[in-house]
């Protein structure tokens, strides 16, 4: 490498240092993209919600227990509601409902009535159900199980984070570090700089790619403590054994990721089109519509990619009713070596073509 080159390259990585500071005043105090920190705190909030809920509910159960679990193995179909008080000794909670599956005609006999006991051990509540004074039915609710939330997780982070909070932030964010300046009539004081277009391009979409990745990375550290940080001592221990430090990483992996990905797609749009809108909502229906694709055009997504690399599937047929639910492709997802090196690619080529069309770029205010 000759010493001109050296000096280049030195040139150019000052060069992007110094549009990335003033691109990241514009970012993170604009106004107008306050929607995007709105954006990301929601899931944030929700998870939060979510524990704060689990937690009375957990304290609630806590308070009530008047039985050990080993008590209820006594318990037997068929036992009349007196032999239960006798062995667990007095519920929480009792109540009688009429019986739905009977036929208007019987409604008002008293033998219609359901009777229902409720007992918890501090773990789980018990709910014993009497029908003409006999024992028919058995419900146990177990409290707050690590699998269930590791399922909530992972759907909310895959339907809604990825597929809208994060996909629309970095429309927001990137779309108008080319097109926003262009409407603010501000762009041609960089054109006007002694810099290269790519070095340009470079700057911008590293001081956007930072702004998201701290935006929306704080979210889904935010939203992993709320759901992981407050499991219980043994919840905590059975989550760190298995699988818990792999599992951190790899949502944090894949928020980092879908803004790498999505931000330079968005970016270079912003750069090509006239009306950005257009292609951003060409591109959300094709991410949305990656469930109902054959395995190919799965592959020809960001989406795919970024699933493939969450540590807990989370398909979303379980959510999808009548026909449509006939129209899901179940596909594997792609090994984690070649879903990074995917996103990568397609980034350097999106980039590579923002650069292309960067040094054609002309500016005329009017047509703005």
């Amino acid at each position: 490498m000759t010493g001109a080159t050296q000096f280049e390259w030195g040139l150019w990585a000052r060069q992007i240092g110094a549009i990335m500071r003033l691109e990241m005043k514009k970012t993170f105090f604009a106004k107008r993209g306050l929607w995007i920190y709105i954006l990301a705190a929601a899931p944030a909030l929700l998870f939060f919600a979510y524990t704060l809920a689990q937690k009375n509910r957990a304290e609630h159960a806590a308070d009530l227990a008047s039985i050990k679990a080993e008590q209820t193995e006594a318990i037997q179909i068929k036992m009349t509601a007196d032999d239960v008080r006798e062995i667990l000794g007095r519920p929480y909670a009792r109540f009688k409902y009429m019986d739905p599956d009977l036929p208007r005609s019987r409604r008002r006999d008293p033998d219609a009535m359901i009777e229902v006991l409720m007992y918890s051990d501090g773990k789980a509540n018990y709910e014993y159900r009497f029908r003409q004074g006999q024992l028919y039915n058995v419900n146990v609710r177990t409290q707050r199980l690590l699998t269930d939330d590791n399922t909530v997780f992972a759907t909310i982070f895959q339907l809604f984070y990825l597929r809208l909070a994060i996909f629309f932030g970095c429309v927001g964010v990137f779309m108008n570090l080319f097109r926003g300046e262009m409407i603010d009539k501000s762009l041609h004081f960089y054109l006007l700089a002694p810099i290269r277009r790519e070095v340009l391009l470079i700057g911008k979409y590293c001081a956007g790619l930072l702004a998201t990745v701290v935006i929306f990375g704080m979210s889904t550290a935010f939203q992993l403590w709320s759901v992981y940080g407050s499991l219980t001592a043994a919840q905590s221990t059975e989550f760190w054994s298995r699988s818990g430090a792999s599992t951190l990483s790899a949502y944090m992996g894949v928020t980092v990721l879908a803004c790498v990905g999505y931000g330079a797609v968005f970016l270079v749009a912003g750069l090509i089109w006239r009306n950005p809108i257009i292609p951003a909502a060409t591109l959300l229906v094709w991410e949305g519509a990656n469930i109902f694709l054959p395995a190919t055009l799965k592959r020809i997504s960001i989406i795919h990619y970024l699933q493939s690399l969450c540590p807990i599937p989370a398909s979303p047929s379980g959510t999808i009713e009548g026909p449509l639910r006939l129209l899901v492709s179940i596909t594997e997802p792609t090994a984690a070596p070649i879903a990074i090196a995917g996103l990568l690619t397609v980034t350097v080529a999106v980039l590579v073509l923002g650069a292309w069309q960067a040094r054609r770029l002309e500016i005329n205010y009017s047509t703005e």
